[in-house]
């Protein structure tokens, strides 16, 4: 119960949160990009997802961070740091995280102490051609989130496999089943960054 007679629960259900997206692609057409365009079509209304593209990101190098991180980089630090939450949505390749993904992790887990990822609440979701739908990408991730002391949602999961069947030509989610899934998605990634706010 607040001071003003709301009951607790009531109030964070209308909280408002700000969740910065992030895909682990750099091809235009990326299924996964557009897996990131349909969260932000299917987000609860109090949810505000802002996607940040990694284009300008370039390969973690400490002696280029002994110098001051690129404009690039201190533009994906302050949009982390600035968001309630962060939404990785990532391919797998080889059985693993993309080397985009993986690099932008190197880049925000950064300095040791203090690093925009440093307690931060986040969600993962893939999607992928193949039947596993980023499973094994995902898992990678969530081991990394353990070092950054990250607070990575558990459960539910989104997989989504054959993914290329599920958009249509100009990166348009048409799958009802996967918009349904992702909805739930959304509302209990929404609940769970509340935990932390």
């Amino acid at each position: 119960m607040f001071a003003d007679g709301t009951p607790a629960v009531h109030k964070c259900a209308m909280s408002s949160i700000n969740i910065l997206g992030v895909a682990g692609s750099l091809r235009k057409g990326s299924l996964n990009r557009a897996l990131l365009r349909a969260c932000v079509k299917l987000a609860p209304a109090d949810v505000t997802i802002t996607p940040h593209d990694l284009d300008d990101v370039p390969l973690y190098n400490g002696d280029v961070e002994a110098a001051g991180d690129p404009p690039g980089v201190a533009a994906f630090k302050q949009g982390i740091a600035a968001a309630d939450g962060v939404l990785f949505v990532t391919p797998e390749y080889n059985h693993g995280v993309p080397g985009v993904m993986k690099n932008a992790l190197d880049w925000a887990s950064r300095p040791a102490r203090g690093a925009p990822l440093g307690g931060k609440p986040v969600g993962i979701i893939g999607a992928s051609p193949g039947q596993t739908g980023s499973a094994r990408g995902q898992s990678q991730l969530r081991q990394a989130f353990e070092f950054t002391n990250s607070f990575c949602m558990p459960q539910p999961e989104i997989l989504v496999f054959r993914a290329h069947e599920k958009f249509d030509a100009t990166g348009e989610l048409t799958d009802a089943k996967t918009a349904e899934f992702l909805g739930k998605y959304l509302e209990a990634l929404h609940a769970w960054v509340l935990r932390f706010k």
